[in-house]
């Protein structure tokens, strides 16, 4: 279990307990039986659980730290794998795409064997973004002794690993293609 979805449940948990002392005191004043008390809670708590699942979307955190152009294909191939599974069922999912180490090349525009592909589906695909480590970029300009030019579609973070780290701590899931 997330330590988010704990949360949650703890503080629907305590707001289902308020509202059903509230309730059930004004409810059990015009009607004693237990069947009915019971009916009511169950009402009241699948209405509190609809509402919580329908306005989080799905959200997915996905690693690149290789440079292999067949790891940077699977991680797109999962990026629309997932797209199209949450289009169909009509719910909204949010994609980050985080880069550090050697597969910072995956976001760099002198380099990325994948780039023509990230720009096509940035195009179709508003949930998708695409985050480049800002340590492992400034150590390729020290490197190479040259500025890294990053594709249009990157936002650079100061850690690709403190980003995935972050996600995950807001409930993101993880993965590592």
């Amino acid at each position: 279990m997330n330590r988010s979805f704990a949360v949650s449940a703890g503080v629907i948990s305590t707001a289902l307990a308020l509202v059903l002392n509230t309730q059930v005191s004004s409810f059990a004043q015009t009607t004693a039986s237990a069947a009915d008390l019971i009916a009511f809670a169950k009402v009241c708590a699948s209405g509190m659980a609809a509402t919580t699942k329908k306005k989080r979307p799905h959200r997915l955190a996905i690693q690149v730290n290789v440079n292999d152009p067949a790891v940077m294909n699977l991680a797109l191939n999962n990026v629309s794998n997932v797209a199209q599974y949450y289009k169909q069922l009509g719910q909204q999912v949010d994609i980050e795409v985080v880069a550090f180490g050697p597969g910072l090349h995956m976001l760099r525009d002198d380099t990325s064997p994948v780039k023509a592909r990230i720009k096509t589906m940035s195009e179709t695909m508003p949930q998708l973004s695409f985050a480049a480590c800002g340590n492992t970029r400034d150590n390729m300009a020290k490197v190479e002794a040259s500025d890294i030019p990053l594709i249009s579609q990157a936002k650079v973070v100061k850690s690709g690993v403190v980003q995935l780290m972050e996600l995950q701590e807001q409930g993101w899931t993880y993965l590592r293609p």
